[in-house]
């Protein structure tokens, strides 16, 4: 078993990730006071019907927010309480209520609450639900905290689904009386699996450009999305995609690597954030992917690891020259135990020699050079078309 504990995500191979939504920690609940919450997430998922489900949760940090003053990548998470948790028929459209009759509690070693305590990874018993199709998942949890400071793990980006929240003790209303909808608030499970053998579990691992930051809310136009829809359920998808997350952050072998190490395939799409607000020159950057591919390889000798090239992101001056220096690098003399190198660059960026600049009609704005849906759709076709020529 090619994990450092008995509760990775691997321990319970019956189960695939049953959404390409990334629910990857980048910040941590940091509160004056202690508090009760309930927080309720709309999520597609990859098939609906009669569902066997189960839930891991990982109470780390995965990637360091901003310079990490707030969260740090593998920092682990305080002392909190599940009080009560619940998976539901979230209906045709994420409103923030749930259908009537069909919340089913989730349960952990048979108790309907969980102690949590800090850096823990754990699983929850099995839960059945059956969901109709077109039907979001909605998972609703309160989380209670003993004492002020650092508490849960989320994510802080953009939402890309639905969510809403409430002070107090919801979990299991039906309605959506007291709730608001969240802002840069996804706190959800790390991972949502559902009984399913498939030929083959990918992890995607990366950074906001692989959660899909910036693209419509609960649309699943991502590229990490549109693969996973590509490829079909016979294949697993695990998107781990943290906004401003780095390579060194992964490098490090903590939480967030030990998830990675769960895959047969991994698809690497770092640097962007190591070249921007990491100041990472190029050759640490080689260091740091070429130190990621090893740890995952010596961890399961059978995975396959896919190394992207890093996205163009308007890079300028000596940026600009790490990007192009680690792409020449990562296409023509890829780290050592590297099994194919897919090209992202090459599908985003402008026409040389404006290579480094993503084009245009990609960007989520005229000033964000994150990839919007018609860059994923894009992404997707290039990377769909590319992988089976080897599977």
């Amino acid at each position: 078993m090619n994990i450092k504990d008995n509760d990775g995500v691997l321990s319970q191979t019956a189960y695939s990730s049953a959404t390409a939504v990334s629910t990857a920690a980048n910040y941590i609940m940091n509160a004056a006071e202690p508090f009760t919450h309930t927080y309720r997430t709309y999520v597609r998922l990859r098939e609906n019907g009669s569902l066997t489900l189960k839930l891991w949760h990982s109470n780390s940090v995965d990637s360091t927010w901003d310079l990490g003053q707030e969260a740090k990548g593998s920092e682990p998470g305080g002392e909190w309480e599940i009080e009560a948790a619940y998976i539901a028929d979230g209906g045709l459209v994420p409103n923030g209520t749930v259908t009537p009759g069909t919340q089913v509690a989730v349960t952990f070693n048979g108790a309907g609450s969980r102690q949590v305590a800090p850096g823990e990874c754990f699983w929850s018993d099995e839960v059945q639900l059956e969901l109709p199709e077109g039907h979001y998942l909605a998972f609703t949890w309160t989380i209670k905290t003993p004492a002020p400071g650092k508490s849960f793990p989320y994510n802080v980006e953009g939402m890309l689904v639905s969510g809403f929240d409430a002070p107090g003790s919801l979990a299991g209303s039906e309605t959506a009386e007291g709730f608001t909808e969240s802002d840069k608030l996804l706190v959800a499970p790390s991972y949502i699996g559902y009984k399913k053998q498939v030929a083959k579990k990918l992890v995607f691992l990366g950074d906001s450009i692989t959660q899909g930051v910036r693209t419509e809310k609960d649309a699943y136009t991502y590229w990490a999305a549109r693969i996973a829809e590509g490829l079909g359920t016979d294949y697993g998808l695990w998107n781990i995609g943290s906004g401003w997350g780095r390579a060194y952050d992964v490098a490090a072998d903590g939480p967030w690597l030990n998830k990675a190490k769960q895959g047969d395939e991994v698809l690497m799409v770092l640097g962007v954030n190591d070249l921007d607000i990491g100041k990472r020159t190029a050759d640490e950057l080689l260091g740091d992917l070429a130190a990621i591919v090893s740890t995952i390889k010596a961890a399961n000798p059978a995975a396959k690891v896919i190394l992207s090239t890093v996205p163009p992101f308007n890079f300028a001056e000596e940026r600009e020259t790490y990007w192009r220096e680690v792409n020449a690098v990562i296409r023509n003399n890829s780290p050592a135990y590297v099994d194919r190198v897919f090209d992202i660059a090459a599908v985003l960026a402008e026409p040389a020699p404006q290579e480094h600049r993503i084009r245009p009609e990609y960007m989520s704005n005229e000033f964000d050079p994150h990839p919007n849906g018609h860059a994923g759709k894009a992404v997707a076709e290039a990377f769909l078309a590319w992988y089976g020529q080897d599977n």
